[in-house]
């Protein structure tokens, strides 16, 4: 029988085989602590264990793996370690069992189980991650630092941790420190959410980088109100100083002055802003809302 592997998600779960079992399970727990699931079709408690063992794996983010041995296709490796009642669950670490449990134990006691191999699971790091953040907001970079360093180190593919050290780096002005981090992003995760925002927070950063002071693109507006470059610049100028809110009004006027300057650049540099800035940011709220008054009245 050729092993099955299904993803909980990704490649965190999978059916292996007494062939396979070396791999799978010894080789593999060198990287990470491995769960193994031992079971079989015709037991009821594994069917209600599945499920749950899966959804606590799934929230330790890559850093356990669950692998299952169907006992009753191959019973080598369960004799030999002595295995005599299922549904039994033994972890691996370092090509060594370490830790176990027997029974469709609650989730709570899968959990601990869990958190004792590899550390906080699911709102644990959230909560973490939260108060990283508030430091962050509080002026304490290298208190947010640490803490987002200590998630990275436990779950390397954290994608929230990798995106806020991004944006520290940012505010700090190391735009060559955000950008090491930001590549240091897994590929598939290229699309998330997270790393989708502070690649539009170091791309706004790298274009304002270069740009003189908020004085010059004053005086050519000062000059001649229709200097669209000027005016797309000093947003830019103004959005790197935090000025949201005089950003969004420079470019909400462009959009109204000249909808197809630059191939749409005023809108399309709002759109950035509002990822960079985040759904929920208040200036992002207040951005769209605005937009959409100029675009559609």
């Amino acid at each position: 029988m050729v092993a099955d592997t299904h993803s909980a998600p990704g490649t965190l779960v999978k059916d292996t085989t007494t062939q396979s079992f070396r791999q799978d399970v010894i080789a593999e727990s060198a990287r990470q602590p491995v769960l193994v699931d031992f079971w079989a079709p015709w037991c009821g408690p594994c069917r209600q264990l599945t499920p749950v063992i899966e959804k606590a794996v799934a929230a330790a983010e890559g850093r356990v793996k669950l692998v299952k041995l169907n006992i009753d296709d191959y019973p080598e490796i369960p004799g030999q370690l002595g295995i005599q009642s299922i549904p039994a669950v033994i972890a691996f670490q370092n090509g060594q069992p370490v830790d176990g449990f027997m029974g469709a134990v609650p989730e709570s006691q899968i959990r601990g189980f869990i958190e004792r191999l590899v550390g906080p699971l699911g709102d644990g790091v959230d909560a973490l991650l939260d108060e990283a953040d508030a430091k962050a907001q509080a002026g304490d970079v290298g208190g947010a630092a640490e803490i987002y360093a200590a998630v990275l180190a436990q779950s390397p593919d954290n994608t929230r941790s990798i995106a806020a050290l991004v944006r520290l780096h940012i505010q700090l002005g190391d735009l060559e420190g955000a950008r090491g981090f930001l590549e240091s992003a897994p590929a598939d995760k290229s699309a998330d959410t997270h790393i989708a925002a502070a690649r539009a927070a170091l791309e706004v950063a790298e274009q304002a980088q270069n740009l003189g002071d908020l004085r010059e693109f004053e005086e050519r507006l000062a000059a001649n109100p229709d200097d669209h470059q000027a005016r797309f610049d000093l947003a830019l100028a103004l959005n790197a100083r935090n000025r949201r809110e005089d950003a969004l009004a420079q470019l909400i006027d462009l959009v109204r002055r000249d909808r197809t300057w630059n191939d749409d650049g005023a809108r399309k540099q709002l759109v950035q802003f509002f990822e960079a800035w985040g759904p929920t940011d208040p200036a992002s709220v207040l951005g769209r809302r605005r937009l959409s008054s100029v675009l559609f009245s």
